[in-house]
C-alpha cells in the first residue's frame, strides 16, 4: 500500500469528543450532544482544518467530518473511514501504523484504560503520541476501504504540535532534528500487561509489568 497522498480517494471521520478536560469543572455536558454541520463541503471544522493544513503542501484532499460531545472527561475517540485507490489488507495497514513513531497501537477498547496507561507510563503521566489506534477495530473492506477507531490524547495534540510550530519558527533549517529528540518519549504500544495487587489494610498498590518471556518488573511504592 502506498503512503502517497494521491492514494486517498476520500476520508470520513466521526469525532466523538470528550466533554471537557479532566482538570476542568465547567463546560461539562450531561448527555451526548451533536454538533452541526456548518460547512457544506467539510461538515465540521475538523475536516476543514485538516484539509487546510494539507493545502499548504499543495494537496487537495476529499475529507468530511462529523462531531459530537459525550459526557466523559477521558479522551476523544475518532471513527475513520478511508477509501484508497490501491489494494491493501489489514496486515499492511497495521505494519504502516507500527512504523509511524507518532502513532501508538493498543489492544484496549476503552478510553479509561488507555488514559490510565498514559498516566502510569507516559512522560509525566502524558501521552505524547498523536493518536492511539485500536488494533482490533481495523477493518479492510473490498481491499481498499479502511475503517477503524482511535483515541486522541489531547496532550500529544497540543504539546507536541505547539513545540513543533515554535521550533520550526525559531530554527527553520534544523527544526526536524530538534523535534526528533522527543522520539524517545513516544509509546509504541499502550497495552503492556500490567497487574495491580492491593496489600495490607490500607490497600497499598503493587504493580507488576511483564512480557511474553516471563520477565517482569515489580513496582512497590512501600
Amino acid at each position: 500500500m502506498s503512503v502517497a497522498p494521491d492514494n486517498l480517494l476520500s476520508g470520513k471521520f466521526l469525532c466523538i469528543r470528550r466533554s471537557n478536560d479532566i482538570s476542568q469543572t465547567s463546560s461539562f455536558v450531561p448527555a451526548p450532544t451533536v454538533n452541526d454541520h456548518n460547512d457544506n463541503i467539510y461538515g465540521t471544522h475538523h475536516a476543514k482544518d485538516a484539509a487546510g493544513l494539507f493545502k499548504t503542501m499543495d494537496l487537495d484532499l476529499n475529507l468530511f467530518s462529523s462531531a459530537l460531545k459525550v459526557n466523559s472527561q477521558y479522551m476523544h475517540v475518532v471513527w475513520f473511514n478511508l477509501e484508497l485507490k490501491e489494494q491493501t489488507d489489514k496486515e499492511k495497514v497495521l505494519h504502516l501504523l507500527q512504523r509511524d513513531k507518532r502513532v501508538a497501537l493498543t489492544e484496549h477498547h476503552s478510553a479509561n484504560t488507555v488514559f490510565s496507561f498514559g498516566r502510569d507510563q507516559g512522560q509525566y503521566g502524558r501521552l505524547l503520541n498523536q493518536t492511539v489506534v485500536v488494533e482490533d477495530s481495523i477493518n479492510v473492506k473490498n481491499g481498499n476501504e479502511i475503517t477503524g477507531f482511535c483515541f486522541t490524547p489531547q496532550d500529544g495534540n497540543s504539546i507536541l504540535s505547539s513545540i513543533a510550530a515554535t521550533v520550526r519558527f525559531l530554527n527553520p533549517h534544523s527544526y526536524q532534528d530538534k523535534i526528533n529528540s522527543l522520539s524517545n518519549f513516544f509509546l509504541i504500544e499502550s497495552n503492556v500487561p500490567i497487574q495491580k495487587n492491593c496489600y495490607r489494610l490500607l490497600e497499598e498498590n503493587t504493580y507488576i509489568l511483564y512480557n511474553e518471556d516471563k520477565e517482569c518488573i515489580i513496582i512497590d511504592p512501600g
